[in-house]
C-alpha cells in the first residue's frame, strides 16, 4: 500500500516538500525542527511510543544515565528553541559552574575552583527530550508517526528517494514505501543504513573507530550535597589512572552517579558493588559520599563505548537524498558528555548552510553536519587514543602522536591551578573553541613549556 509524495516543482529548489526523518530522539527532533522551515512537510519515524510524560525508553540506551548540556549546546540550544533553558530550568534542571561548584579532580589533583566557568546543565535525558519534543511537535508541518519501523530504503545507489516502513512488531503484510526528497537517518549507533546502502547495491561510508573498551554504570542516589557547597564530582579517568566518576544533581532532588572502567574492569551493577567500585577511584571523596547516600533506583551499565565516525561526507553525490546525523553520523565515548551538545551544534550547523535561500545538495548538508562535530570527535579520541588498549583504524600513533601527547599531558598538568591554562582548556572540553588553540594560543604554549604546574592541595577544594 504505497503512499507517494510529490516530486518538488521544477524551478523551485528553494523548498523541500518532503522530509523523513527516521529516529525521533534529540538530533532527530531538532534536525526535524530546521528542516521544517525548508520543506512543505517533515515526517518523523520513531520505533517507540512517546509518553505524555518525561521517562527512560526502550529505545534510547542512555535515558537512565548522567547527561550534561555544555555551555556550547546550551548557546546552540538557546538559538534553536529560544525558552527552552528557562522551561528546563523551571523543571527543576540544574545550572552548575565548572569547577566553580565542582570537585575536578584531573593529573592527580583537584581543579583550583577560583576560576567558574560560565554554567552547564545537568537536566536527565527523559526531561530534555520530553521538553524539546513538545516544543519542535508542536510545528504544523511536522508530523510523527510512532511504533513504526524502518525496514530499508528506496531508491538506488546515488539517489535515495524514501523508506520501507512497517508497524513495529508487525509482518511484511504491514510493508508500506514512503517517499521523500531526503531521507534523515537519526537512528542512533545501532543505525542500519550502512547494510540498507548496500542492500540497494551501492558502497557503505568508510568507518572510523577509536575503542578503548570502556564500560560504565549509573545509579539514582538521593543524598545531602556532597561537601560543604559542592554540587558534585567529577574524577577524570586518563592514561594513567584508567577510574572515572561523574556525580551530579538532576531534577527532583536526585543525585545521577556514573562510575567508569577500563576494559574488564566494569562497575558492577548492584548497589552495593556499585558504592564498593568507587574506592577504586584516585581519592575517596566519592566513595566516602556514595557510602551515606541511598540508591533509589538499581545501577544499569552501559558498554557502547567506542568512538565511531561514518564518513558519508565521502560518498559525495553517491549520497544524494541522504543525510546521517546524531551518532548514526558520529558516536562519541558517552563518558566525555558531548552527545545532547553536538546534536544541538550539528542542527545549528544545518540551519547555517540552508540560510542562503536554495536548498543545498544532501552532500553539501552532510558535510557541514559533520564539520560540526568534528572538535567532539578531536577531543574524544585524543583522550581516549592514550588510553592502554585503544584499538581501531583511527587510534592516533607514531612519533607525531606521542609528541603531541608529551604536550597535552604538560597541558593538562597545569590546568589544576593555572588559570590561563584552565581556562583555554575547559573552552576546548565544552566546544567553544577547537582544539588545536591549544597549540597555537602563545599564553597557553609558553605556561605549557616553559613553567612548572602549581600543586593544589589534596584536600576538597574551596572556592
Amino acid at each position: 500500500m504505497p503512499s507517494a509524495s510529490p516530486a518538488p516543482s521544477p524551478g523551485d529548489p528553494n523548498r523541500l516538500r518532503h522530509v523523513v526523518v527516521v529516529g525521533g530522539s534529540v538530533a532527530g527532533l531538532l534536525t526535524a525542527h530546521v528542516l521544517a522551515d525548508h520543506a512543505e512537510r517533515v515526517t518523523v519515524l520513531e520505533r517507540d511510543h512517546y509518553e505524555d510524560a518525561p521517562g527512560p525508553r526502550a529505545g534510547v540506551p542512555q535515558s537512565r544515565h548522567t547527561h550534561v548540556l555544555l555551555t556550547s549546546g546550551m548557546n546552540a540550544l538557546d538559538e534553536l528553541l529560544p525558552g527552552l533553558l528557562t522551561e528546563l530550568t523551571e523543571a527543576g534542571a540544574p545550572r552548575l559552574a565548572v569547577p566553580g561548584d565542582l570537585g575536578v579532580w584531573q593529573a592527580g589533583q583537584w581543579i583550583s575552583r577560583r576560576n567558574p566557568s560560565a554554567p552547564i546543565m545537568t537536566p536527565s535525558r527523559p526531561l530534555l527530550e520530553h521538553r524539546v519534543r513538545r516544543r519542535v511537535l508542536a510545528g504544523s508541518r511536522i508530523d510523527v508517526r510512532t511504533g513504526t519501523e524502518v525496514t530499508g530504503l528506496l531508491g538506488r545507489p546515488g539517489h535515495i528517494t524514501g523508506v520501507v516502513v512497517r508497524d513495529r512488531g508487525a509482518g511484511h503484510h504491514t510493508r508500506q514505501d514512503l517517499t521523500a526528497d531526503l531521507v534523515v537517518d537519526a537512528t542512533g549507533r545501532a543505525g542500519r543504513t550502512p547494510q540498507w546502502l548496500a542492500e540497494l547495491g551501492g558502497r557503505p561510508p568508510a568507518e572510523e573507530v577509536v575503542d578503548t573498551g570502556r564500560a560504565y554504570a549509573t545509579c539514582v542516589f538521593h543524598a545531602d550535597d556532597p561537601a560543604g557547597d559542592l554540587r558534585g564530582f567529577y574524577i577524570v579517568p586518563d592514561a594513567g589512572q584508567p577510574f572515572g566518576a561523574i556525580v551530579l544533581p538532576a531534577e527532583g532532588d536526585r543525585w545521577l552517579v556514573t562510575l567508569s572502567g577500563p576494559r574488564d574492569q566494569a562497575p558492577p551493577t548492584d548497589p552495593e558493588g556499585f558504592a564498593d567500585f568507587a574506592d577504586r577511584l584516585p581519592h575517596p571523596a566519592v566513595h566516602k559520599w556514595l557510602s551515606t547516600a541511598r540508591p533509589v533506583t538499581r545501577p544499569v551499565g552501559y558498554r557502547h563505548t567506542a568512538n565511531r565516525r561514518r564518513r558519508y561526507d565521502r560518498l559525495g553525490r553517491d549520497g544524494t537524498g541522504l543525510l546521517v546525523v546524531g551518532d548514526a553520523l558520529c558516536a562519541l565515548n558517552p563518558v566525555y558528555g558531548q552527545g545532547l551538545s553536538v546534536a544541538a551544534l550539528s542542527a545549528v550547523a544545518l540551519r547555517k548552510e540552508l540560510a542562503g535561500g536554495r536548498v543545498p545538495p544532501a552532500h553539501a548538508l552532510q558535510r557541514a553536519v559533520l564539520r560540526s562535530s568534528r572538535p567532539a570527535w578531536d577531543v574524544a579520541t585524543g583522550a581516549d587514543s592514550p588510553m592502554p588498549g585503544a584499538t581501531g583504524n583511527a587510534v592516533r600513533s607514531g612519533p607525531v602522536a606521542r609528541l603531541l601527547d608529551r604536550y597535552l599531558a604538560r597541558v593538562r598538568d597545569r590546568v589544576p591551578g593555572d588559570p590561563v591554562v584552565c581556562t583555554a582548556n575547559r573552552d576546548v572540553l565544552f566546544l567553544l573553541t577547537p582544539p588545536r588553540t591549544l597549540l597555537t594560543s602563545p599564553r597557553v604554549l609558553r605556561r605549557a613549556l616553559l613553567t612548572t604546574a602549581v600543586p593544589t592541595p589534596r584536600d576538597l577544594p574551596t572556592p
